[in-house]
């Protein structure tokens, strides 16, 4: 099992429907753990890479009816090496 986290950033704060919905998400194979940040208008959603990719957990935040602005990067890549010289 590869476990990977993915942070969104939404808009509109979820209604109660949305959440409910939300919720319904966890019970699809391979999602983990599902965190809201309200201060931060963001949400992790923990998932089994080997099961499930990125695009597919945006989909199902999306069908759910969470207004994803944009997907925040959790790491930045490293700096590339000097090649010696």
């Amino acid at each position: 099992m590869t476990q990977l986290d993915v942070l969104y950033r939404y808009e509109v704060p979820p209604s109660e429907a949305t959440a409910l919905a939300v919720g319904r998400i966890r019970e699809v194979y391979g999602v983990r753990q599902i965190a809201f940040d309200e201060a931060s208008k963001t949400v992790r959603v923990e998932y089994d890479a080997t099961r499930l990719n990125e695009p597919m957990i945006h989909q199902l935040l999306r069908g759910a009816g969470l207004d994803l602005v944009e997907r925040v990067v959790l790491a930045a890549p490293p700096e590339p090496v000097p090649a010696a010289g």
